[in-house]
């Protein structure tokens, strides 16, 4: 195992039913299509013993801690992504370990109101490898925080995210290539020695 490996940790942001599946409340329409991805960004992860991180959105079933802009969806009794609920499990396929570590966020970024930033420090994290939904909204955020943060290495995988549409996507992994962040496809990422 590559010394590389033991400051780096995957995130796996909102790989949850609610976003995922056909019928979730906040589908992202290229979410599925990246699952198979995501597994295997997990799995290799594990293999190198990357710190695996599950950044997930639990709302209150009230959604007073959603955004502005979302709080009507819990309102009109629709729910969300509501702690407890089947659209905020983890899409099947996907399953938090022992050893793993889980980040609940009520907004866009991974940083944003929650201790992953002093809990990455803590373990000596320095590189970090970002899959899951929706680019423009919480990879690009947790992106754009993680460089303003100073890690050290980000990368985002490119066909282990998506976004609403393909040219959403790619409009959005370019501009975070133009700030340093490697985009490597899922083959590339497992094939490198770190």
């Amino acid at each position: 195992m590559s010394d590389k490996w033991k400051q780096t940790a995957l995130l796996v942001i909102d790989m949850q039913n609610d976003f995922i599946l056909e019928d979730g409340l906040m589908r992202v329409d290229g979410g599925k299509a990246i699952v198979p991805n995501v597994i295997k960004a997990v799995e290799i992860a594990r293999q190198r013993r990357i710190l695996v991180i599950w950044v997930v959105r639990e709302h209150d079933p009230l959604g007073r801690d959603a955004e502005l802009f979302r709080r009507h969806l819990f309102s009109a009794g629709k729910g969300g992504p509501s702690k407890g609920s089947i659209g905020a499990e983890l899409v099947d396929g996907l399953v938090i370990k022992a050893g793993d570590y889980k980040v609940v966020k009520t907004r866009f970024s991974a940083f944003f109101n929650t201790n992953l930033h002093s809990f990455l420090n803590t373990e000596g994290i320095k590189d970090l490898v970002i899959v899951g939904v929706q680019t423009p909204n919480c990879i690009r955020q947790t992106v754009f925080d993680a460089v303003a943060l100073d890690y050290r290495n980000v990368s985002v995988i490119v066909d282990a995210t998506a976004a609403a549409t393909p040219d959403i996507h790619a409009g959005n992994i370019h501009d975070m290539q133009k700030i340093g962040v490697a985009t490597p496809k899922v083959e590339e990422w497992c094939e490198s020695d770190g």
